[in-house]
């Protein structure tokens, strides 16, 4: 049997086409073969030089995954005529999707993988959130996108993952009266600071409930009034040191204040890996 020549030729990386490929190979008890991939392919003159290539080849197979109108016509017109086997991957899917939706498709090529980029983006930047949640390294800081600082029960760290989920990498820092702030949150851009505050009240209410799911007595230390004023105190008295925006969380939902966070980092010219 001779040599089997298959060529994967895509306007994207051309992963779908090697896999199919694979696939179909694997179902055949053959030894002699090549896979050749042409990856972004985008123009008319890129697809004619590699068809040139692919038709010196002795009864070479075409797997494509082309989107644009014009390299799909030209490769089914190209291929007839030079009688070579090729096979339309992705087209066939599209009309009948087209047919059943009547949505007409959108032919970009290569959005497949930025939507696969933006989810890892995604998972690199949650990951990034653990890792850097309620202080655990500081060294965080200098990496992330945006640090948010305030005391116990400001909504730290569920904001963090909201913010994460937007593709922000985000360090969180609980400020405490026992213990000196990281000097890193003072190497950095104020403007890559956020402040969360919330109200008395509101905090002995929150602490108080804390309390009572952990099985402790309400009546700590930690949820009393006078040591929530204190420690409000303290953590202003930090942010206003450093000058970065305060938000009082209060009365805000998580996707209100993350919003403002975003709103902020745009106006302050703050690149993140959203952009």
């Amino acid at each position: 049997m001779e040599k089997l020549s298959v060529y994967i030729v895509s306007d994207s990386i051309g992963e779908t086409g090697a896999k199919v490929v694979k696939a179909a190979l694997s179902q055949f008890k053959i030894e002699d073969y090549e896979v050749k991939r042409f990856s972004y392919v985008l123009d008319i003159d890129s697809l004619n030089k590699i068809l040139e290539e692919i038709s010196k080849q002795k009864n070479p197979i075409i797997i494509h995954t082309l989107v644009d109108k014009e390299a799909i016509e030209y490769i089914n017109e190209q291929t007839k005529e030079l009688k070579i086997i090729a096979i339309d991957l992705l087209n066939p899917l599209l009309g009948a999707i087209q047919e059943a939706t009547k949505l007409e498709p959108i032919r970009e090529p290569g959005i497949n993988r930025r939507i696969d980029e933006e989810y890892f983006r995604r998972v690199e930047a949650i990951e990034f959130a653990v890792k850097y949640d309620d202080g655990k390294d500081p060294r965080g800081i200098l990496k992330s996108d945006v640090v948010i600082i305030g005391i116990s029960r400001t909504s730290k760290t569920p904001l963090s993952m909201y913010l994460a989920n937007k593709n922000i990498k985000v360090a969180n820092i609980p400020l405490i009266p026992e213990a000196e702030p990281p000097k890193e949150i003072y190497e950095i851009s104020r403007k890559r600071i956020i402040g969360l505050t919330n109200s008395p009240i509101k905090l002995n209410e929150i602490r108080k409930a804390r309390m009572k799911a952990l099985g402790l007595t309400r009546n700590t230390n930690y949820a009393s009034l006078e040591r929530i004023l204190y420690e409000i105190d303290f953590a202003e008295k930090i942010m206003k040191k450093i000058g970065c925006p305060i938000i009082d969380v209060s009365n805000k939902a998580i996707e209100e204040t993350a919003q403002i966070i975003i709103t902020h980092l745009k106006k302050s010219g703050v690149k993140t890996v959203q952009d």
